[in-house]
């Protein structure tokens, strides 16, 4: 399938490791320009010699996404380096795990900072040149936003708003062409993911349990499964009359009983 995403510029925000990595490299794929907004990491560092090694067309600007200024200013470097933006994917957040009782209102504030405002400030600076191409944002949420987890208010609460915000911008540039849909992953085997895991006294035996619930496959979603996704909401080619949507790509995890067999 053709998605005709070749020399578009897309901006992947968190775009050299877990989810934001398998998009990254979907876009790539497809013969589009990608620049990664990210802090630096060393699975940045190794994504990012791999790309060079490779000499793909992926840039990489180094920001801290909580400050808006340096929001800002990575836009910014796109308008001067391209000349125009494509397609936004909001991909950058943790999950802090900042809950009601574990938590109190300045970490609440604080993963809000890290996890939704950015979201907004991507797209508010990068606005100007996505009406000019008439491209596409994609915000990556979560099932936590349709399910809810326990003991982690501050990222339900960034991922929910990830979803009000997706129909919101879609109703306000409708005007402009521009698309806005959202992809909510479950469970992924990130590195973050697996970092989590090791927290555990049995990694293998927990990562079993967690596969066994997801209904399709009782295997956990691959990254490039969500990437597939994305960059489908990317074109528009084959995409061109979807918006305002929020599609869970999860092996029926979020929606179906998870007591199937």
């Amino acid at each position: 399938m053709d998605l005709d995403l070749k020399d578009c510029v897309i901006i992947v925000t968190g775009g050299a490791s877990g989810i934001g990595e398998a998009i990254t490299r979907a876009c790539l794929d497809e013969g589009a320009i990608a620049v990664v907004v990210s802090r630096v990491s060393e699975n940045v560092d190794h994504f990012l010699e791999e790309m060079r090694q490779q000499n793909r067309p992926c840039d990489f600007f180094e920001a801290d996404l909580a400050d808006t200024e340096q929001c800002r200013l990575a836009v910014e470097h796109v308008r001067q380096k391209y000349g125009r933006i494509d397609g936004l994917v909001n991909n950058a957040g943790a999950n802090d795990g900042v809950g009601l009782e574990s938590g109190d209102p300045a970490r609440f504030l604080a993963s809000l900072q890290q996890n939704l405002v950015h979201y907004y400030a991507m797209a508010h600076y990068a606005l100007p040149m996505l009406k000019e191409s008439r491209g596409a944002i994609v915000n990556i949420s979560s099932k936590v936003a349709l399910t809810g987890q326990g003991g982690t208010s501050a990222y339900a609460a960034a991922k929910g708003a990830q979803l009000a915000l997706t129909r919101e911008w879609a109703a306000e540039l409708l005007p402009f062409g521009i698309r806005v849909n959202s992809v909510l992953p479950a469970e992924v085997l990130t590195p973050l993911y697996k970092r989590w895991l090791e927290t555990h006294d049995d990694p293998a035996a927990t990562l079993k349990a967690i596969t066994e619930r997801i209904p399709f496959g009782h295997r956990m979603t691959h990254g490039s499964e969500i990437a597939a996704m994305t960059v489908f909401l990317l074109s528009s080619k084959q995409s061109s009359h979807t918006t305002a949507q929020h599609l869970v790509v999860d092996g029926g995890y979020t929606h179906l009983d998870r007591a199937l067999t």
